[in-house]
């Protein structure tokens, strides 16, 4: 598996990998420092990128779930197999990378391309608030300990890698203390063994 653990999409691909106990080697290669060793695998440039034993290549983090999911079997997959469990799971998963996705571009924005405007910015805070306070009032409602059980699943993941990513990369738009229980069910996750094994802190791109 190719990609930095800084990133909330390999991180959360090595998650899965490490719980469902899948053998893999991690070539932590930065998409800018490391962008033509990347290219020879993904023209995309991008990670997380999957390698399998047969030579084919995997490209996204929600392929390579998707993959995961189907070579660990029904009865350990971290999203459930029958709806409406299923669906309302990975929604929740989708909506934490897609908040995960405007951070990494904003972050970009305003690092590297040196582009910010009044616009930009409060566009980028709505939807920032929009995400935390859909994802905090869905918290609140939860009658068990994670999403949709009593053992954490991908929904729990992304978000709880989503939450890292944005802590480390945009600290003045995401102050936690705004929404207890979110920080709550991510930093009690953290705490577990695996999450503090596929870990890597923030290396902001150059």
């Amino acid at each position: 598996m190719i990609g930095q653990y800084d990133s909330s999409f390999v991180r959360r691909v090595g998650i899965a990998a490490r719980i469902y106990e899948f053998d893999f080697e991690h070539r932590p290669w930065s998409v800018f420092a490391d962008k033509d060793k990347i290219a020879k695998y993904n023209p995309l440039s991008r990670v997380p990128t999957l390698v399998l034993d047969n030579g084919d290549v995997l490209v996204d983090s929600n392929t390579i779930i998707d993959f995961l999911d189907r070579k660990a079997g029904a009865e350990p997959a971290l999203f459930p197999t029958s709806e409406p469990s299923r669906y309302q799971q990975m929604n929740i998963a989708s909506i934490a990378t897609g908040i995960a996705e405007k951070g990494v571009a904003r972050f970009y924005e305003v690092a590297m391309y040196e582009r910010d405007s009044t616009v930009l910015k409060q566009r980028f805070a709505d939807q920032v608030t929009g995400v935390m306070d859909y994802l905090e009032n869905a918290c609140l409602k939860l009658d068990k300990q994670y999403w949709f059980g009593d053992e954490f699943g991908h929904a729990d993941i992304a978000v709880t890698c989503m939450i890292a990513h944005m802590k480390a990369s945009h600290p003045a738009e995401f102050d936690m203390k705004k929404w207890p229980a979110l920080s709550a069910l991510s930093e009690g996750l953290e705490a577990k063994a695996v999450f503090r094994d596929i870990y890597q802190s923030f290396i902001a791109p150059t």
